[in-house]
């Protein structure tokens, strides 16, 4: 196979875990405070109802999220957190800049930097290892870099897996403590490189999300494993 392909194919998996023990660890990390703040037993059972009642997110938030822009007034590597209410919303534009990354422009330090903003400020919940997992390790940043690597999304539906309706359903003020809710969302990612070199594939992932009252939602992590 051209060494171009085999870089492709590296990076779609790139937030694969370095190691089963890690990705346990991080696993058990995202779903505990899940488990804990919104009482989802359910979730780890994958237990299902036909009668749960699909959670409220708190109102929409009109604010659109703006390009960063570096000192020199360029764009930035990572679009700036957009600023809603809603965590579906929030969800979708999370999970575009996940799936979004220029190494032909930007170091992977840049790329990494831009990404953090997106997180929660509350260390209590924020997973950022799950999060920074999403990203090519430096050798890989660099390969890919030498080959012009670049990628952008197209995000489609976003919903409340059923597990956390339930979950919820079962105990509407569980949530009241931290308001962390998981959001799966589907999209495509294209990716391109030197020549013309292209590829898309068909995606989905399931983020835990922090949205309290009158505050904009943030990011808490990216759960190992896509919940329906």
């Amino acid at each position: 196979m051209p060494k171009t392909r085999s870089l492709t194919a590296q990076e779609r998996t790139y937030g694969a875990p370095t190691s089963v023990l890690r990705r346990a660890l991080m696993g058990g990390l995202v779903l505990a405070v899940l488990l804990a703040v919104a009482g989802l037993l359910a979730y780890l059972t994958r237990s299902e109802s036909p009668t749960a009642a699909k959670p409220s997110p708190p109102a929409k938030s009109t604010a659109r999220a703006a390009s960063p822009e570096a000192a020199d007034g360029k764009p930035g590597p990572v679009a700036s957190p957009l600023r809603t209410s809603d965590p579906i919303e929030f969800a979708k534009a999370a999970t575009k800049v996940l799936w979004t990354y220029d190494t032909r422009s930007f170091s992977r330090a840049e790329h990494v930097a831009g990404l953090k903003r997106w997180m929660t400020g509350e260390k209590k919940y924020a997973d950022w290892a799950s999060v920074s997992d999403q990203v090519p390790s430096p050798v890989l940043w660099s390969r890919m870099h030498d080959n012009h690597q670049h990628a952008s999304a197209k995000v489609g539906e976003g919903h409340f897996p059923q597990a956390f309706k339930t979950a919820l359903a079962q105990d509407p003020g569980a949530i009241i403590e931290a308001y962390v809710y998981a959001v799966t969302i589907t999209g495509k990612q294209a990716i391109s490189w030197n020549g013309s070199g292209a590829g898309a594939e068909s995606r989905s992932t399931t983020l835990a999300v922090q949205c309290r009252p009158d505050q904009a939602c943030a990011l808490v992590g990216v759960l190992p494993s896509v919940a329906p």
